[in-house]
């Protein structure tokens, strides 16, 4: 009998006969992992734990605390949810049911919508599917066997997808009456599926476009234990009690107003405040370190896009419109004007590197169905800054970004991040814009600058866009969510295309060595993310409004007029709350506005030239002179203090 070799992560070896079960081989190495598995790697490639060996490989056993696993178990969820639909509402056509990032969903088509009771019977159905432990099969068949069967049950969007998508060969899962379209791999069983639950119902579009009808969407969200599930529900009722689509409009930070169209952002005074002290902070970071600062109009002919390269790559996201018969483009990125600035005379290589930056709105087309508050809208400010230089000075400029983006994230607070180095697929080198030794030289640098300055990171081979390798860097807020942060990225595009150069010491016109790098990304999201980050509770030298004189009665208001003059003299937003209401319910509100510092003046306080001073995270901290308490704040707010 023939055998095969398989190979473990820990070096261990041993033979089996060709065809053995990966159950039974995890079962040969350890019982308890083979107990355990949901899947295994084969080469690097998840399979499901009952087929068979064919070949030697190198086997790795996916088990519930694998990071593999999480995705499994949901995926496998998806078709549980659709077996429940289906065995409760036979007429309803399904779509499709990825795992996502947060849980999984499933699109269906059906004529009556979905009401939270009809959520409660498909969990219901799917806690029973779930009890009788079903095997979960992988079916392969030719392409037209799998139509013919989808066809046969009327489920059109099915027939689609296996038209578009499948190969000669087309994969289905089965448990019981119930065939599913997927690559899978899955659990085994039915009784293998975890702790799950059902949470929203939402419209979608079939594969995403409004060309297309519409379909009702089911989300859940599901994990291998109950302990996993209940912080994760748990962490998304604090999610919700952070959402800056409600705490924004709420604080008066911002809104989005149908009259003049979805994914339009209007600060209010108090955000644009916010927004104020985020680019006065941008600014001076970046002038300290070598920036210059320009401005770039909104508008260009698309003559300049279609020089970029945009206009072909993303005319369906630009906003185009004509000018005495010329073609012009709302501008959706800044380079390109940043490059004409560069351009605009000759430059020689003693004057780099030069670093151009600027907070620069931008335009662009999003589908309304993607549009989320602040996070992905259809007008934004870019922190964009362009660093043009020699290949003998990109090292110590990589190294300079990252020591400004270490800088930005501190102040912050965002203690938590993961960092990424994007690099292209070795295999195929012709997929990327410019030549080897220039991708050696890009790829060498990003990762000597991580390494000298201490920072881990994860290299994702081939994830790099064509145009060159990048730094990405994830934040994680108070409450463990990531957030898209800074990046940098290389590009060896443009300066091609739009013949970017420099005179080199020997009088040769030289291509420059491109940088696009962003620290906030946008305005818009990072307000959105600071919201969330901070539950709405700004830091004393974010917030809007830092401190509010409360006087108790009409005796103590113009006293209290006169600490408020005080502390605004000092450069502090100080606001006076002088109503003929009780002291509690001015507390009450300025807790409910998150105002970092109360300061309470009665007739002792007016006598003694002091404040009652009340933290918002702090609570009462007695009385405090003025001064005092002056110097406190202006302290506090010139060392941008994160806490109270």
């Amino acid at each position: 009998m023939e055998t095969v070799e398989v190979v473990l992560p820990d070096g261990a070896v041993r033979s089996f006969p060709r065809g053995t079960p990966l159950s039974e081989v995890a079962a040969a190495f350890d019982e308890q992992v083979a107990k355990r598995a949901v899947a295994a790697l084969v080469d690097g490639v998840e399979k499901d734990i009952y087929l068979p060996l064919e070949r030697g490989a190198r086997v790795e056993f996916i088990t519930p605390e694998s990071p593999r696993a999480l995705e499994i178990y949901r995926h496998t969820t998806s078709h549980l949810l659709a077996n429940a639909v289906k065995d409760l509402f036979p007429e309803v056509k399904i779509g499709i049911g990825p795992a996502t990032e947060e849980g999984f969903f499933y699109d269906f088509e059906r004529k009556e919508p979905f009401t939270p009771a009809d959520l409660e019977r498909i969990e219901a159905r799917m806690r029973e599917i779930k009890s009788k432990d079903l095997p979960i099969r992988r079916i392969e068949q030719p392409k037209q066997e799998a139509l013919a069967y989808f066809r046969s049950i009327g489920d059109n969007l099915k027939v689609e997808l296996v038209d578009e998508k499948g190969g000669a060969i087309v994969s289905c899962y089965r448990q019981n009456n119930f065939t599913d379209f997927c690559t899978g791999p899955h659990l085994p069983s039915t009784g293998r599926i975890g702790a799950f639950r059902l949470l929203s119902i939402a419209g979608a579009y079939w594969k995403g476009s409004e060309k297309n009808q519409q379909l009702q969407r089911i989300y859940g969200t599901a994990f291998p234990t109950e302990e996993q599930l209940v912080e994760h529900l748990r962490l998304l009722e604090e999610a919700k009690k952070r959402d800056h689509r409600k705490l924004g409009p709420a604080l008066d930070l911002f809104s989005v107003e149908e009259t003049a169209g979805p994914g339009l952002i209007f600060w209010h005074p108090h955000g644009t405040i916010v927004r104020q002290i985020l680019e006065d902070f941008w600014k001076d970071e970046h002038r300290r370190r070598g920036y210059q600062l320009v401005s770039t109009p909104h508008i260009a002919r698309d003559e300049l896009w279609r020089m970029s390269g945009h206009l072909d790559y993303y005319k369906d996201n630009m906003f185009t419109f004509e000018i005495e018969d010329a073609g012009y483009v709302i501008k959706p990125m800044n380079c390109p004007g940043h490059s004409l600035i560069y351009k605009s005379r000759l430059r020689s290589y003693r004057e780099l590197p030069i670093r151009l930056a600027e907070l620069g709105t931008v335009y662009r087309y999003e589908r309304s169905g993607v549009l989320h508050g602040m996070m992905r809208v259809r007008g934004f400010t870019q922190d964009d800054a362009h660093i043009y230089c020699t290949r003998e000075q990109i090292l110590d400029e990589i190294k300079g970004v990252l020591d400004l983006v270490l800088t930005f994230l501190k102040t912050f607070g965002y203690e938590h991040y993961e960092v990424d180095l994007s690099v292209r697929d070795p295999v195929h080198p012709e997929k990327y814009a410019g030549d080897d030794d220039g991708w050696r030289m890009a790829e060498g640098a990003l990762t000597q600058a991580l390494e000298s300055r201490g920072l881990s990171y994860t290299r994702r081979q081939g994830e790099a866009v064509f145009y060159g390798p990048k730094i990405d860097v994830r934040m994680f807020d108070a409450i463990g969510r990531p957030w898209q942060g800074p990046t940098v990225q290389f590009d060896f595009n443009l300066p091609q295309r739009l013949g970017i150069q420099y005179v080199a010491s020997d009088g040769s016109q030289t291509p420059v060595v491109m940088v696009h790098r962003a620290i906030y990304g946008s305005l818009e999201r990072f307000m959105g993310g600071l919201v969330e980050h901070y539950a709405g509770a700004f830091p004393l030298w974010l917030a809007p409004v830092q401190a509010v004189v409360m006087p108790i009665t009409d005796r103590t208001r113009e006293y209290g007029r006169k600490v408020q003059a005080g502390l605004r003299d000092a450069g502090l937003r100080c606001e006076i709350d002088d109503r003929n209401e009780k002291i509690g319910a001015k507390i009450r509100e300025a807790q409910i506005k998150k105002i970092p510092f109360m300061l309470v003046a009665g007739d002792r306080e007016a006598q003694a030239s002091t404040v009652a001073v009340r933290s918002r995270k702090e609570g009462d901290l007695g009385a405090m002179d003025l001064e005092a308490i002056r110097d406190r704040l202006v302290r506090m707010n010139a060392d941008r203090v994160i806490g109270p």
